[in-house]
């Protein structure tokens, strides 16, 4: 069954972080502050892509694979579409691979991960058992199980995304108030 509306990787897992992001995103398109450390990310990113095509697939655990960047993917099921970094096909699998300027792997993170290999198997017809999160500022690889439980997580977070978004509905805001410090829509928020 096709979804009407469609999100972006970057509004699920801006969601998870916390749910009013996405909703300034979806309800207030036009609003959409740029903060430093966002922009910090974005060129992390853009020079890891040059440095991961240089290295092995050591960290990994893989002895062989062929590696593609910049893997763009789609699920009508799902009504979610994004941008995977890195994609590596071994004889029998895929794996995503998402490069983060993070020192730890957050759920919001292993939510977007499980979503990349949702889609993933929807366009290649393959059982997607496990990602990587690869940490920029450690420089290492952490393997993600695509558990039912993140499945799960997707998919509820995709229903409570559509509510929001139909009805423009205000969600509660995070309760890891630590986040509201650096996000960018932090002046929007009166209550927090």
């Amino acid at each position: 069954m096709s979804n009407e509306i469609i999100f972006t990787i970057t509004d699920l897992k801006q969601f998870i972080y916390c749910p009013r992001i996405f909703y300034y995103h979806a309800c207030l398109p036009s609003i959409r502050p740029v903060t430093y450390k966002m922009e910090r990310g974005i060129q992390a990113h853009e020079s890891e892509r040059v440095k991961a095509a240089r290295r092995s697939l050591d960290m990994y655990d893989l002895p062989l694979g062929e590696r593609h960047f910049d893997v763009p993917v789609y699920s009508p099921r799902l009504g979610l579409s994004g941008q995977i970094d890195e994609v590596i096909a071994t004889e029998n699998s895929l794996i995503p691979v998402d490069y983060k300027l993070a020192r730890q792997a957050g759920d919001h993170f292993k939510v977007q991960l499980a979503a990349y290999a949702m889609m993933l198997e929807d366009l290649h017809a393959v059982h997607v058992s496990h990602g990587f999160l690869y940490l920029i500022a450690k420089r290492k690889a952490e393997k993600i199980t695509i558990s039912a439980k993140l499945r799960d997580q997707v998919n509820t977070a995709l229903v409570q995304m559509r509510h929001i978004a139909e009805k423009e509905s205000m969600p509660a805001a995070t309760i890891w108030r630590q986040r509201c410090a650096d996000c960018e829509f932090r002046r929007f928020c009166n209550d927090v």
